[in-house]
């Protein structure tokens, strides 16, 4: 009767310690952060809260993770900024000199910039490529003055644009992406954006160049050499089964590190949109925004 009561005993035991296991790991026959990833099932072990990564060709998502909740866009607002302005510019090579009071503003508040100065009389051409690749507030904000009068009135046309994109959930405020509590989008309206965009010519060269001459004016005669923030951090990555063909990046305390990037795989043409991965210091990020994207791109890879 004893060695029944010890044998029951250690059976009671097991039961206990299995049900807390799979009360821990969320346990249902896979990991709770299982999620379908190209046809297969992958452990979530991204860092980055909000993903949404779509087939260009299909429409369909291949990996999505909280891709429909309020994030802050930081300078990924700048897709928006630029696929708008294109929309109302004629002429590219036209003067469009850099709007001195908002470029005061910019470094006041110490934005990211294209290296211009105020009053410089570059092109419209050199703004565009100025707000994309290296992610000059005062580029974009210049921009929205020669395009609408204000920047008041060009963020009415983004948000007008959104509005045309079914961009449900995103409202914007600003043309350069600074933090504001009401400029807000989701990692799925932001892959609408970019979808779109890249059917224009002009934006999809613009997304995709890796660096960009800035025409020669008085203030730099050998014009500016800009950089993609994000093809120019690429350059040392393996990039095995897949190539990111361009991006854009975003980076605030309260956003986190963002990426927004175009990458092919196979034959297929991919968008993903990386966003609110955690940020302790800017000036020494880790960079889990570009492993997450890397890591995407390789698990579709993989899996095709």
């Amino acid at each position: 009767m004893r060695k029944l009561w010890t044998v029951l005993k250690g059976f009671v035991l097991f039961i206990v310690v299995l049900v807390i296991a799979m009360n821990v790991t969320g346990w249902n026959g896979l990991d709770s952060n299982s999620i379908e990833l190209a046809g297969t099932n992958q452990t979530d072990e991204y860092v980055s809260p909000y993903i949404y990564m779509v087939d260009r060709n299909t429409g369909k998502a291949v990996y999505e993770k909280n891709a429909d909740e309020k994030a802050y866009p930081a300078s990924l607002t700048k897709m928006m900024t630029t696929i708008v302005a294109l929309e109302h510019i004629d002429d590219l090579s036209a003067s469009a000199p850099v709007d001195t009071a908002t470029y005061q503003e910019m470094v006041a508040q110490n934005a990211s910039m294209a290296g211009f100065y105020g009053r410089e009389k570059v092109t419209y051409r050199d703004l565009l490529y100025g707000t994309i690749l290296p992610s000059g507030g005062e580029a974009s904000n210049s921009l929205a003055i020669h395009v609408a009068g204000s920047t008041k009135q060009f963020v009415k046309l983004m948000n007008d644009k959104a509005s045309e994109l079914g961009m449900t959930r995103t409202h914007f405020t600003n043309p350069e992406g600074l933090h504001d509590a009401k400029q807000y989008t989701t990692a799925s309206d932001m892959a609408k954006l970019l979808d779109y965009a890249l059917d224009n010519q002009n934006f999809r060269a613009i997304f995709t160049k890796g660096t960009f001459q800035t025409t020669s004016t008085a203030d730099h005669p050998q014009g500016i050499t800009l950089s993609s923030t994000v093809l120019s951090s690429l350059s040392a990555e393996v990039q095995d089964g897949f190539q990111i063909l361009g991006g854009k990046s975003g980076t605030t305390y309260e956003a986190g590190q963002c990426w927004a990037t175009l990458g092919t795989a196979g034959n297929g043409e991919y968008i993903s949109i990386v966003m609110g991965a955690p940020l302790e210091d800017i000036s020494h990020p880790d960079h889990a925004q570009k492993k997450d994207t890397l890591e995407l791109f390789a698990n579709l890879s993989t899996n095709q």
